[in-house]
């Protein structure tokens, strides 16, 4: 099958970039012909909140990647739609997570040929945060497509409030570049970490939804409990991190909180994950999140709250916690892990989970889902 995947990737950064790379690959080994045609321009700068969109990496190997959508020139949507009527793909993939790409991605789509097949895979429809016509601009990118992959039940209801077309649901496979986990003692070492303590980490990009300032307040009433408890930090700042320094400060922990106030790179991920005992993801509204796949890669347990599809991912208190997003719940959950006695338990199911997320799996039922749409 000859397929066209379009969304982020090389040069830019980011989860999003580096599962479209996974998934364009696996197609591949499936025996596909796959190339990926990016952005010239996705985000103008004044409405990018962090340091930078791009990777400081070396670009992927054997990998067709194209520069090619300006998502704010409607010229250039109309000639990106002509050049891949011209390549005859029988599928395109669309990746979807905001609304505002959804004219770019949208009028592409409306102007191709209806031989063609549209798949939006569909992170979020609901953006995180508000924006404007963001209802009227997801109902125009929805009815260009043929079917949607969503990786959480809550998306794909939100999308059935938009249009009445298929829809099936995979979960997130984990990404196939990720460096082995490392033993945690040698993390811990290599981080400058005290062995002795319980390291809880909080990853990703830092904004307001994710529930930051919930965690610190529960984590400062669990630590008046249990000293020897630590709190990582660690991800790029998406809006200034002087209020979470601030609560940190009145909360009187800053000995007990780590900032990695930073973008890290995939090179990079095993250390964080392997020198910590529980993953943490506060947020306060979400659709589903990358981080859990990490996390079980990394053999580490996740703390989620019960929240849009996040906690879909998760068995309680078997690969993680399940609680509600309050401060009293987050605290208790923390608690529940502290306490529990055989934490081995956790590692056995999560290496079944992984098991279950492979991306041959995921690409299989992508192509045979293709085949069933009109």
């Amino acid at each position: 099958m000859n397929i066209i995947l379009l969304g982020p990737a090389y040069p830019y950064r980011g989860g999003i970039s580096n599962t479209n790379e996974a998934l364009c690959r696996n197609l591949m080994k499936e025996g596909h012909k796959v190339s990926i045609w990016t952005f010239t321009l996705q985000y103008p700068s004044l409405l990018f909140p962090g340091k930078t969109q791009y990777s400081h990496s070396k670009a992927p190997k054997n990998l067709a990647i194209e520069r090619k959508i300006n998502s704010l020139s409607p010229w250039n949507w109309i000639r990106v739609a002509n050049q891949i009527n011209k390549a005859q793909p029988d599928l395109v993939l669309v990746r979807y997570w905001t609304p505002f790409l959804a004219l770019a991605l949208g009028t592409i789509v409306k102007r191709l040929n209806v031989d063609i097949k549209k798949i939006a895979i569909t992170d979020n429809v609901h953006p995180h945060e508000n924006t404007l016509f963001q209802k009227q601009f997801t109902h125009y990118f929805c009815k260009q497509f043929d079917g949607f992959i969503t990786f959480s039940k809550s998306v794909a209801s939100e999308l059935d409030l938009y249009v009445q077309k298929p829809i099936v649901f995979l979960q997130h496979p984990i990404n196939d570049k990720l460096p082995l986990p490392s033993e945690q003692l040698k993390s811990q070492k290599e981080l400058a970490l005290d062995p002795s303590k319980t390291y809880f980490l909080f990853f990703g990009l830092v904004r307001k939804y994710k529930g930051l300032d919930l965690l610190l307040k529960a984590f400062s009433r669990l630590h008046q409990k249990n000293r020897n408890t630590h709190l990582l930090i660690v991800g790029e700042h998406y809006e200034s991190s002087q209020k979470y320094r601030k609560l940190v400060s009145s909360l009187q922990i800053e000995a007990s909180v780590t900032f990695e106030n930073r973008y890290v790179p995939t090179h990079e991920l095993s250390k964080w994950f392997s020198a910590s005992d529980l993953v943490v993801q506060p947020y306060k509204t979400a659709s589903q999140s990358g981080v859990t796949p990490l996390s079980i890669w990394f053999n580490k347990p996740t703390l989620v709250t019960k929240v849009g599809g996040l906690y879909e991912s998760v068995v309680h208190k078997k690969t993680g916690w399940i609680v509600e997003p309050t401060v009293e719940g987050i605290e208790k959950g923390m608690e529940d892990f502290l306490n529990s006695k055989d934490k081995e338990i956790y590692k056995k199911a999560l290496q079944l989970q992984q098991k279950k997320l492979s991306w041959s799996h995921f690409c299989n039922e992508c192509i045979k889902f293709s085949k069933t749409l009109p």
